[in-house]
């Protein structure tokens, strides 16, 4: 039986890629930050097979403490402060945890394997904000990094220390340069999620407008789903290697509203949608499109969730949430 150890199991992707390893066969252990973590029920209710260890990204020893115990042949570090608006109001504690975290478990995965480095398999979760003022479309694993936050460059410095670890220590490390994923278990602050629960709400007559910044954006969004079996194959190479994940396909945040209104029968929902500077990015990044050709070619990856199935599954999953919440 493989043994996985994963990092920031209480997010969407967390929790997807225990229910995939476990399917699998896999003995999986999340690490789970804090003492009474209010998400401690939610993972044990959504992933019950999971054994959650308490442990910290920014606490070396307390990683020590959780490889000891999970004696873990994959690392999954899904960790990280991950909202980009909040890592401008918090641009230190983004660094120490998105950035400096992933250097904490490299290192401990390479002090637990000691002599055996072969012995563990490790991935970092990249992102496509590491992109950020864009140099090339479509972003492929050789375009230029250029982050326009205190959150994408975090993700640069992990992003490079796993290669640096993969090419110093011989570390089967590989990180996933992953695209905007979604899923009916993405947080509300995030722009996807924050709109299907919206406009759920509005139709069900709970709320009678949606709140947004820049409606020009364009972002290459897929589900959450497919991408952690994508962070699943990269571990069973033989050889590790960097990959972006996307679906290619580029949407703007109108082509998101619209997806989103038609669920629920509304066509005409200019009037519903207010703009707020507040919600404007310092630096925007205005347009993301991922190149997963080698993902394709070398990982035999596609994405199976299309973008309106992906947003109708989201609106749905938010009015029977409502309904419940509303007593409707």
């Amino acid at each position: 039986m493989k043994r996985a150890l994963i990092t920031g199991i209480t997010g969407q992707d967390g929790l997807y890629l225990a229910e995939l390893l476990l399917s699998k066969g896999y003995r999986v252990f999340g690490l789970i930050r804090g003492q009474n973590n209010p998400k401690y029920e939610l993972v044990e209710r959504t992933v019950p097979g999971v054994t959650l260890l308490t442990g910290d990204l920014t606490d070396l020893s307390s990683l020590m403490r959780a490889f000891a115990v999970a004696r873990p042949d994959e690392v999954y570090n899904l960790g990280a402060i991950s909202f980009v608006a909040y890592s401008w109001e918090n641009a230190h504690l983004t660094t120490d945890v998105t950035g400096k975290g992933v250097l904490n478990i490299l290192e401990a995965a390479r002090l637990y394997a000691g002599d055996d480095i072969g012995s563990i398999r490790f991935y970092q979760a990249s992102s496509s904000e590491m992109y950020g003022k864009v140099q090339h479309v479509p972003q492929s694993e050789s375009t230029l990094l250029w982050p326009r936050s205190p959150y994408g460059v975090a993700k640069v410095f992990g992003h490079y220390m796993t290669i640096n670890y993969r090419e110093s220590y011989g570390m089967h490390a590989s990180s996933g340069i992953l695209f905007n994923h979604e899923s009916p278990r993405r947080g509300p602050e995030f722009v996807t999620r924050k709109v299907s629960q919206a406009v759920a709400r509005i139709s069900l007559g709970l709320q009678d407008e949606i709140v947004m910044g820049n409606l020009d954006s364009k972002r290459d969004w897929g589900f959450a789903g497919d991408y952690v079996e994508a962070m699943w194959l990269m571990l069973q190479q033989d050889e590790a290697d960097d990959y972006v994940i996307s679906t290619g396909v580029t949407h703007s945040i109108h082509d998101l509203l619209d997806a989103a209104f038609s669920v629920v029968g509304i066509s005409e929902w200019r009037d519903l949608v207010k703009q707020d500077p507040r919600f404007l990015r310092p630096a925007e990044v205005d347009l993301l499109i991922g190149d997963s050709t080698k993902a394709k070619e070398k990982l035999g990856w596609t994405p199976k969730v299309g973008f309106h199935e992906l947003i109708t599954m989201m609106v749905e999953s938010d009015v029977a949430e409502q309904k419940a919440l509303a007593n409707l």
